[in-house]
């Protein structure tokens, strides 16, 4: 994986019930939301998304395994860096922190 960076983005969660841990962004992601207002919007949607599907998957399925990733991908055909601006976001089993990055920076 590439380096990550501690958002400054200021990037938060909108619902405190699934922890996502520290919030951290690869370089290409800061790079492209710190240029990109609009991007930028995108990457906070995408985590509240996350979120959401974590916890609806939560009520579905019972509790995420402590051994298991949670991941989500999203995609906006108006950022074409990165391919189609696809990216991932990956919620680590212990929950101590969440990633968001593109595919090719894994």
């Amino acid at each position: 994986m590439t380096k990550l960076k501690t958002t400054p983005l200021n990037l938060q969660v909108s619902n405190s019930a699934f922890q996502t841990g520290q919030i951290t962004v690869t370089k290409g992601v800061h790079d492209l939301a710190c240029h990109d207002l609009a991007f930028a919007r995108f990457l906070q949607e995408c985590l509240n998304s996350h979120v959401e599907v974590a916890l609806k998957r939560t009520k579905v399925q019972g509790p995420i395994k402590e051994c298991s990733k949670f991941s989500s991908a999203y995609k906006d055909e108006r950022f074409p860096k990165h391919g189609a601006a696809t990216i991932w976001i990956i919620t680590e089993a212990d929950h101590s922190y969440t990633t968001i990055l593109f595919p090719d920076e894994y």
